[in-house]
């Protein structure tokens, strides 16, 4: 569905230094944001694209999607260059970048939908069809009439999700689709995603700084630093190389004092504590029984590390050379 072949994207800026010369006659400078990169995503998988900020994710993503075009190298998605045949594009791919509604906000989603079929020239008798069985696969027949501002925050994105299914993408990129959620909604969310990919087939590339969606979600991730893929690994094979190391916050009912363990402290606040132990190697159980003993425990949570810290981590690994 996706393949990439030494892509490489580079942007000139202007550089004016003071003065009037520097004003009149700015230098320019070249910036390489994707570094002759290769990978390829079979029909059916849901890739994770993860990086830091500034990595080339969303230069790469707009790549992909025929948005700008790359300064060498070769891209075919879902069988056509994005850089020549965008419009036809267009016709295979859904999009959704974060908090950025494609939904008309003071109409009910069915309005939008039915415009985004005229857009996509779907048959109104069709496109009726594609409505209702989105619709029942996705629970939406209470509040499909009501106007999207009123809705809450996680019947929203479940609307935005069906909104981009309605023209049958072949390939969803979806930059983002959690920020900003509480857990509960995130959860929708991640469940949605999957849905999507079960019941349709749908290749799904996926960006996002939490690894929770990662992890729940993809069964494949990229990892690009810098430009440059430093990690191209099945999922659950970097779940046991890497994510098993978790924050476990441990909460007290008061201040606590004097807390001596062979954990690594990452910070402690009254009655707060958060360590850093690998859960593959001891048990929440073992954890909880040791902390007991120096008060009254409210409340446990273990956390995946942030993104950065695991890209980090592997980047040291890989000994900061690109790898597949």
């Amino acid at each position: 569905m996706i393949e990439i072949q030494n892509l490489k994207k580079i942007f000139t800026k202007q550089i004016r230094k003071k003065g009037i010369k520097g004003f009149l006659f700015p230098e320019k400078k070249e910036f390489i944001a994707v570094k002759d990169i290769n990978f390829k995503v079979n029909k059916g998988e849901i890739i994770g694209f993860v990086g830091p900020n500034g990595a080339g994710k969303s230069t790469t993503i707009k790549m992909l999607t025929g948005i700008i075009h790359p300064t060498s190298g070769k891209i075919i998605v879902a069988g056509l260059d994005p850089s020549k045949d965008r419009k036809e594009l267009a016709y295979k791919i859904g999009c959704m970048f974060g908090q950025k509604s494609g939904l008309w906000m003071h109409l009910p989603a069915i309005d939008t939908y039915k415009l985004m079929g005229a857009i996509y020239d779907i048959p109104e008798k069709e496109l009726n069809k594609r409505i209702e069985r989105l619709v029942k696969e996705f629970s939406l027949e209470e509040i499909i009439n009501i106007p999207v501002r009123k809705l809450s925050l996680g019947q929203r994105m479940i609307c935005e999700i069906v909104a981009i299914m309605l023209h049958n993408p072949e390939i969803l990129f979806l930059d983002e689709p959690t920020i900003g959620l509480d857990i509960v909604v995130k959860e929708k969310v991640r469940k949605a995603i999957l849905d999507v990919n079960k019941k349709f087939g749908t290749t799904i590339f996926l960006t996002s700084h939490d690894l929770g969606d990662i992890e729940k979600v993809c069964n494949r991730i990229i990892i690009i630093d810098d430009g440059m893929i430093i990690k191209d690994e099945d999922i659950e094979k970097l779940k046991h190389e890497y994510l098993s190391e978790k924050f476990v916050e441990i909460i007290y009912d008061e201040n606590i004092e004097n807390i001596k363990l062979d954990y690594p402290i990452v910070s402690k606040e009254e009655n707060k504590i958060v360590i850093k132990v690998d859960i593959s190697k001891v048990k929440m159980s073992e954890i909880l029984e040791k902390f007991m003993k120096y008060g009254n425990i409210i409340d446990i949570e273990a956390l995946p590390l942030p993104l950065e810290e695991v890209i980090y981590d592997i980047y040291t690994r890989c000994g900061g050379e690109e790898g597949d």
